[in-house]
């Protein structure tokens, strides 16, 4: 008699019964679910699988396409090992990389420094179309690691070889797409298929793949202006490969030789040496042109805090009185606080600031009045008030770190010649491999999981169930102004996520199945599971890390 299990499909709202072994494939097409894009995965139980996992017991399972954030991974994912394949079918002698993302894409580079022609753009676009077309099938395995050790040896994926060498695992697993071998810490598409829309254009050194946005899967995101960004992360890649940890790999090799105590001190005399650089322009802008205002800005968890004290400091150094602000003091009371589609709160939003006391307080301060700052409790959620008035001195720099700060319609009242605007971000550039990247979103929400749990009363599932807003906020009123900073500053830590394995892992495990965040709580975990962990015990109390971890010299 052949076995059947129970299903609750939360697409239609069916309960039914199907034969164990059904993959869920098979089980998306004998339920007819249908989306207006191709479906591309599915929960189970809130546990993110592919569409070819099997199903051998009673489960809850819910269809995905591109409009759900995992979905869009799903489709991130594919068309990048659809990528690898036409790149190796076109160009196989030569070394490629999948850096980093650019809007709702991702730039590549050779790793010949050639630049990209017109002409290799459109093969390679036709190539990629070609592997579309053919709906190869997409599927993993879980292999001995003798026998992947030796599929990427054979070919040519020294990069990958260092990761399989850190991670003593008896088994691993591995993608196939015809004759291109890959590893992916998250799900893929069925087949090549699922790509329905994407393109390709020169950029830079090297090129971006353009993709669909998840608001609009209709329309591609061709709206790529990153130029000063790409600057610093050319920066950073380069500096990486010079210290010999381009890859986690690279980076747990280091760590397992007994070298974690120097990548620490190198990797924070880097930063000292960038937040020096930019208290320079400072304070070259202030002597040039009257600079009074220093505004920072970058996504959440971001490290802004930190940075603009150790910035604060460099600007002593050099003479001048620097006063910090934090715009985040500057929120209405959380009953005031403007709520999302979602009726969610959304601090996110320019409105969350109460724009007029703030304006107000910088004429004051500008004009040598006495002011009262306020001072926000995230813990109550209301406006609290400085002991002390603030007032500025002829030496005295304001320095008001925030998402919103290099938002225009933040601080009308101030002249653009008086105001120095800095974008910080977390912008990962130690990759899994070459052609795997390790999304900058990821690093910031590993950080804020952190730092919520020890400092803000809140679990990692507060924050999981926040991190979706906050994600749409930053799109909205972030990332459209960075390109208009006159300094950029790359505030990660090439061995940070080392380090806040060990502290995470616990807090992410608090998450219960129950709940549809369990997912990503298990796709974190798995990718912290590819980390050689480190102790924090020798990073300096100054450090970016400790605003996220504990034990900093700074007042938040």
């Amino acid at each position: 008699m052949t076995k059947r299990v129970k299903i609750v499909c939360v697409n239609n709202g069916l309960n039914t019964e199907v034969k164990a072994d059904t993959s869920l494939l098979e089980l998306q097409q004998q339920l007819g679910i249908e989306s207006k894009y191709p479906i591309l995965a599915a929960y189970v139980n809130n546990v993110f699988k592919d569409l070819n996992y099997r199903i051998y017991k009673p489960v809850t399972v819910q269809f995905i396409d591109i409009s759900h954030f995992e979905g869009y991974r799903v489709y991130q994912r594919t068309i990048s090992f659809i990528l690898q394949k036409a790149v190796s079918d076109l160009y196989g002698q030569r070394t490629f990389y999948i850096r980093h993302t650019v809007g709702c894409g991702f730039y590549c580079e050779f790793g010949d420094d050639e630049k990209v022609t017109d002409d290799e753009i459109k093969t390679l676009r036709l190539k990629i179309q070609e592997v579309i077309n053919r709906r190869f099938p997409i599927h993993h395995q879980s292999l001995p690691t003798a026998e992947v050790h030796n599929i990427y040896e054979r070919c040519g994926y020294t990069d990958k070889l260092s990761l399989l060498h850190t991670r003593k695992r008896l088994y691993s697993e591995i993608y196939f797409l015809d004759d291109t071998v890959g590893y992916f810490y998250g799900a893929l598409a069925p087949d090549t298929g699922y790509i329905h829309l994407f393109d390709i254009r020169r950029y830079h050194n090297g090129f971006y793949i353009a993709l669909p946005t998840r608001s609009n899967p209709a329309e591609l995101d061709l709206n790529v202006h990153w130029d000063r960004m790409l600057d610093v992360f050319g920066e950073y890649h380069e500096w990486v490969n010079i210290m010999g940890v381009p890859t986690v790999g690279h980076l747990n090799e280091k760590v397992l030789q007994g070298d974690a105590s120097e990548l620490i001190k190198i990797a924070e005399a880097f930063h000292e040496k960038k937040i020096a650089n930019i208290a320079d322009q400072i304070l070259k802008a202030n002597k040039t042109r009257g600079t009074k205002v220093v505004l920072l800005s970058g996504p959440s968890s971001s490290g802004k805090t930190t940075t603009s004290k150790r910035i604060g400091i460099q600007l002593r150094i050099l003479g001048l009185d620097p006063v910090l602000i934090s715009l985040d003091d500057y929120f209405v009371n959380r009953e005031n606080t403007p709520r999302d589609e979602s009726g969610d709160y959304d601090y996110e939003a320019l409105e969350a600031i109460d724009l007029k006391l703030l304006n107000s307080d910088l004429q004051r301060l500008m004009a040598g009045e006495s002011v009262d700052v306020p001072r926000y409790d995230f813990i109550t959620g209301t406006r609290q008030w400085h002991e002390k008035p603030l007032k500025l001195n002829e030496r005295s720099i304001l320095i008001m770190e925030g998402i919103h700060g290099l938002n225009p319609n933040l601080t009308p009242s101030i002249p653009r010649d008086k105001k120095f605007c800095i974008y910080a971000s977390c912008l990962t550039a130690v990759a899994m491999d070459n052609l795997s990247r390790i999304p900058t979103s990821d690093n910031r929400l590993l950080r804020r999981i952190t730092r919520d749990y020890a400092t803000r009363g809140s679990d990692a599932l507060a924050t999981l169930q926040r991190w979706p807003s906050v994600r749409r906020g930053e799109g909205k009123h972030i990332f459209p102004y960075q390109e208009n900073a006159d300094a950029m500053i790359n505030t990660s830590l090439f061995y940070e996520i080392s380090v806040l394995r060990p502290k995470i892992e616990p807090i992410l495990r608090e998450v219960p199945d129950t709940e549809p965040e369990y997912g990503e709580a298990c796709r974190l975990l798995k990718f912290l599971d590819n980390f050689v962990p480190i102790s924090p015990d020798e990073i300096p109390p100054t450090s970016i890390l400790r605003e996220f971890i504990g034990g900093s010299s700074f007042k938040y």
